[in-house]
């Protein structure tokens, strides 16, 4: 039941990383602050599609 999906960064775009998520559990997108290489600094990634 596990998927894996891919994390977007909501400021520049980019896909940073990669994670799995139970969509049972949480049928809702992900959305969870992590580090942008690219801004330096630390901010929102959400689910694509």
């Amino acid at each position: 039941m596990r998927v894996q999906i891919t994390l977007v960064c909501t400021e520049c775009g980019d896909r940073n990383y990669h994670t799995t998520k139970n969509k049972r559990n949480h049928p809702e997108r992900l959305a969870l602050k992590k580090y942008c290489p690219r801004l330096n600094k630390v901010t929102w990634h959400k689910e694509s599609k």
